[in-house]
Order: C-alpha cells, then sequence, then structure tokens
C-alpha cells in the first residue's frame, strides 16, 4: 500500500533536548497506525509537524504526498485534528461552535457537523462548558470528521473518557478506517490500542525502537519458556535474537527474544536436556513494556 504518511529522518531540537532523532515512519492508506511510547518519547512533536504546527530542523514530513510545513494550508482541509485537551468557546452552544467553524471550511460543512453530531447524541443548544468529558471530546472529533478528512490524527483522544465512551470511541475509529481514511493515534492506553490498531510504532527519546503491522508483531517479539537439565543456555540463546528480558526460577527459564532466528529455536527446542519448551507470542502491553523497560535500563 502506499504510504500516505512519511516521515524521513526526521530531527527537531528545542533549547537544552532533542524532541526527535532522525525519525523516520511510513504509514499505508486506510490504517490504525498507533504511536505508543512514554511521555517525551516524540510522539506529541511528531503530531505537531504532521499537522504544520512547526517545521522539522532536519529531513523531511510529508502527508498526503505534500510537505507537511510547505503546504500545512493546502492540507488543512484534508486533515482532521483532535488534540489531547481540546479547547473551545465554552459559551457556545454545541450547534454555535459548528456555525463558527465553518466559516473555515467549505461549503456543507456545517450540515455534515450538526448530522455528526446528532449521530453522537450531543444536544445542539446545550453550552459546551456544561458537556461531561465524553461529550467535549464528541464535539471535537466531530468538528475534525466534518471537512471528511482523508487523514485522521488524535492525540490522547480517550483520555480521561470512561471505559464506555473509549470502546465506543475506539470502535468508531474501525468504522472510518474501513472507508479507506488513515488514523494516526497517539495514545498511553496499549491495551485498548490493541483492539483496534493494524500498525504500531514504539517511540523512545525521539526515536523509533520498532514499527511493524501488528499482525506481524507476534514473529518479530515473542516469549521462550522452557526447563532445563543443568544451567540455562544462556550461550546459545544469546545467539538466537536480542534478548529484551531473561527470568530464571528453579529450574525454570524465560527470555523475551526480538528478531528471533527460527530455525536456531527449533534447533533449541530440540537439544539435550531441555523440556517443556513452549513458545508464545506476546500482547501489545507486553511488547511495550519490554521494549521500554530495556530502553531504561531494566532487567
Amino acid at each position: 500500500m502506499s504510504a500516505v504518511i512519511e516521515l524521513r529522518k526526521v530531527s527537531k531540537f528545542y533549547p537544552g533536548k532533542k524532541a526527535l532523532d532522525h525519525l523516520s515512519l511510513s504509514i499505508p492508506q486506510g490504517a490504525i497506525f498507533a504511536l505508543l511510547g512514554d511521555n517525551g518519547a516524540g510522539k506529541s512533536t511528531t503530531i505537531r509537524i504532521l499537522n504544520g504546527l512547526t517545521p522539522p530542523d532536519r529531513g523531511r514530513a510529508e502527508v498526503l504526498g505534500h510537505d507537511a510545513w510547505a503546504d500545512a494550508s493546502l492540507l488543512r482541509q484534508r486533515i482532521g485534528y483532535v488534540p489531547e485537551r481540546p479547547k473551545f468557546y465554552d459559551w457556545m452552544t454545541v450547534q454555535e461552535i459548528g456555525w463558527f467553524t465553518s466559516g473555515f471550511h467549505r461549503p456543507g460543512y456545517l450540515d455534515r457537523y450538526l448530522s455528526l453530531a446528532d449521530q453522537f447524541l450531543l444536544e445542539p443548544k446545550a453550552r459546551l462548558s456544561t458537556l461531561s468529558k465524553g461529550q467535549y471530546a464528541k464535539v471535537g472529533l466531530a468538528l475534525a470528521l466534518a471537512i471528511e478528512p482523508e487523514v485522521l490524527i488524535l492525540d490522547e483522544p480517550t483520555s480521561g473518557l470512561d471505559l464506555l465512551v473509549r470502546r465506543e470511541f475506539l470502535t468508531s475509529m474501525v468504522r472510518l478506517a474501513g472507508q479507506g481514511r488513515t488514523i494516526l493515534i497517539s495514545s498511553h492506553q496499549v491495551a485498548e490500542i490493541e483492539r483496534v490498531a493494524s500498525h504500531v510504532a514504539f517511540l523512545h527519546a525521539g526515536r523509533v525502537l520498532l514499527t511493524a503491522a501488528l499482525e506481524d508483531l507476534r514473529d518479530l517479539v515473542v516469549r521462550v519458556r522452557l526447563r532445563c537439565e543443568g544451567p540455562p543456555p544462556h550461550a546459545q540463546v544469546h545467539a538466537l535474537g536480542s534478548i529484551l528480558q531473561e527470568q530464571q526460577a528453579g529450574g525454570g527459564w524465560q527470555v523475551i527474544l526480538r528478531n528471533p532466528d527460527r530455525a536456531g529455536l527449533a534447533r533449541l527446542r530440540r537439544s539435550p536436556g531441555i523440556f517443556d519448551y513452549e513458545e508464545t507470542p506476546l500482547s501489545l502491553e507486553e511488547v511495550y513494556c519490554a521494549l521500554l523497560g530495556t530502553q531504561d535500563g531494566a532487567p
């Protein structure tokens, strides 16, 4: 699939800090692409660059084939953006904020916004100041979707929402991707993102640790458990891939490997003194902890 979003060796510097360090990503059309990482990993800076709010200091960022900074005004009509904490004129009603925003967009925007607000069960005459967090988030999503965006960028979209509203929100993302829209989500809700994401990138200190389609991730990071007679096969396993985590208790031994050597694992399984061999994929949250824990110096 062709890339809708492309970042090539993008770096961004702030006083005393390198926010992005030669970051490269390629996001295909129709993907629900999750950016995962701790605070300070570079997720928000990446989103600001893609939205044309700040230029990269090095490298190039493209959205829909256009330079995200040089062509930012052109892309405004093609990218929908929902920030982590949307802030509107709270003295306006649900209907009035749509009318106000429609002045910046093409004809038909207001009708689409009101239709979306109705789908989200938002009362048109309700003051924004009286809405719950979930309702307020839905206003932001309706405003973004009313431009009929080809790309939708969401920064912590479910932050502060209750469980049922979060699930409803994420389910709606699957429907949008099914319509051909490309969705980029930055989130700390790793377990929930796993339910909807098609692709994922793990960021740390402005760098990409790993990026893959979710269906390929189970082959890139695996857990191996076994029992053995005598000492654990440390030397043998170190040649089978990058060790992210290793644990030993009694005769039991467990290791999490990145980029495992399948032929080597098959030989390990048949080695003398090895029994109760088990190889299992990891959940997205487990991969996150293994990758980020290794970077932070955790065992």
